[in-house]
């Protein structure tokens, strides 16, 4: 005896495929959107505001790492002296501080060691100006894009 099974068409296998992809991919979506969101609300910025010492300048203190500066906004006042004292933490990758702002009077570049180094500049313009690392390994993103980047605020 041959026993023939007949297809229920209570239970449409297409129609429940299509909603299980629906919903796999809305929770994808959701779940990637979430991390990219997540990404963004904890990288807060942590500000400096540098006092005039009693020798005139602004000093500041930046130590780099694994892509990061600290602090990565700085506030000065623009026609005092600032002192940046910055170093990288320990690590074999290299990094650098770049801030290019010839109009404010701050042209830096400088590779950075576990030893700390004093750069010292006067800005002549007020503005928000970018500093960041400027290293890139071959194919991968450059430290800038990775996040190591911050603001020189020169304010009056």
């Amino acid at each position: 005896m041959i026993y023939k099974i007949s297809p229920n068409p209570s239970f449409p296998k297409r129609g429940i495929h299509r909603k299980a992809r629906r919903t796999i991919f809305l929770i994808l979506f959701f779940m990637l959107a979430g991390v990219a969101f997540t990404e963004e609300v904890t990288k807060a910025r942590k500000v400096f505001k540098a006092v005039v010492g009693s020798d005139g300048a602004q000093r500041v203190e930046i130590t780099a790492g694994e892509y990061f500066f600290d602090p990565d906004y700085i506030i000065v006042k623009v026609n005092v002296p600032v002192a940046i004292k910055i170093k990288k933490k320990e690590g074999i990758t290299p990094h650098d501080i770049v801030i290019n702002a010839p109009e404010a009077g701050i042209n830096i570049k400088e590779s950075l060691s576990t030893e700390p180094k004093v750069i010292i500049f006067t800005p002549i313009k007020t503005g928000k100006y970018p500093f960041y690392c400027s290293k890139k390994l071959l194919f991968f993103k450059s430290h800038r894009s990775r996040g190591m980047e911050g603001v020189l605020d020169v304010i009056e």
